[in-house]
């Protein structure tokens, strides 16, 4: 271990941050902030690439916050992150993390100035999230709630000045996504804890895995995966009942039957495996669902981004394939 961390201003720690950020699930929040955005009136190229920045390094930056007050369950379960090896340390990371973190509350305040409460509100969470990580009833719905303020926010975003959330929910789409996003994200956070189970309970973490067991975390599991598909199946409906199955807009149907098929398998390997060694089978999939779904949605919303859509997804498997330790996600 380093026992002193590499300088602030370095390449070396912009490389050591890189590896914290988690570049391979950086897509999960794009597109949950993406799908709420997506929902909104189009919006200028600009607005457009400004929203999407904010959300695609949204999930870095708050890995950076959460891995700070993790360390002790970390260094069992993941001994390669820069933050256990000493690379870098917590005051770094939290520096730049919540840095990252107001930047992009101030970018969609330029967006919406109503976001900032719901923005401040999502950090306020990520910097509490440990303490419920620690009890079974609290971790995937605490964390996931966070990460379904990110449509919410992104159909603000894409509203305008004076719009609330209360206007944002009326009418579109946005409860479904909020739901399937919620749904969504709790899978993959109970699923996540299937590869800490030892680390977990060394350490105190006394996550739903740890008190009840695999396969009843896996029965939850399956729980949250349905809940999430019917969320998106709802989002995407009108599709097939508006006859536009056959325009652009049906892309979004075979995306979704994708993501359907992908969860089912996840949830398949889920109850399968028993060795957390290889948990990151089924996790990786529910990623590949989590981000299929959003983009169903997204492609239903604005059929337009098809091109990007499918740009994005490759660039999603290409960057998971070169994660740093195959055996975590």
């Amino acid at each position: 271990m380093n026992k002193k961390p590499v300088p602030l201003f370095s390449l070396a720690f912009v490389k050591a941050y890189w590896i914290t950020m988690r570049p391979y699930l950086l897509f999960i929040s794009a597109t949950a902030g993406m799908a709420g955005f997506a929902g909104g009136p189009l919006r200028g190229a600009a607005a457009t690439l400004a929203a999407f920045f904010v959300f695609f390094s949204a999930y870095g930056f708050s890995q950076g916050v959460t891995d700070s007050f993790q360390t002790d369950t970390d260094a069992i379960s993941s001994p390669y992150r820069p933050l256990i090896l000493g690379v870098i340390n917590r005051t770094q990371t939290l520096s730049v993390s919540f840095t990252g973190l107001f930047v992009g509350c101030a970018i969609l305040y330029a967006l919406n100035p109503r976001t900032l409460l719901l923005g401040i509100l999502a950090v306020f969470g990520l910097a509490t999230y440990t303490f419920f990580k620690r009890r079974w009833w609290g971790g995937p719905f605490y964390n996931a709630w966070i990460v379904a303020l990110l449509p919410i926010i992104g159909k603000m975003a894409a509203l305008g000045a004076g719009s609330t959330p209360a206007l944002a929910f009326k009418g579109g789409l946005l409860w479904p996504i909020v739901i399937g996003v919620f749904f969504s994200y709790a899978n993959f956070v109970l699923a996540g804890y299937t590869k800490d189970l030892t680390a977990d309970r060394m350490t105190g973490y006394n996550t739903f895995v740890v008190v009840f067991g695999w396969s009843k975390a896996a029965v939850v599991s399956d729980i949250f995966a349905a809940l999430s598909v019917l969320a998106a199946g709802w989002a995407i409906a009108p599709v097939v009942l508006t006859g536009e199955a056959f325009s652009w807009k049906g892309i979004s149907l075979f995306v979704f039957a994708s993501a359907a098929a992908v969860l089912a398998f996840a949830q398949l390997e889920l109850h399968r495996i028993r060795d957390e060694k290889f948990a990151f089978k089924p996790i990786v999939n529910v990623v590949r669902g989590f981000i299929l779904l959003r983009l169903a949605e997204i492609i239903y919303l604005r059929p337009g981004w098809i091109p990007a859509a499918a740009v994005f997804y490759v660039f999603f498997e290409w960057v998971l394939s070169r994660r740093p330790a195959k055996e975590q996600v």
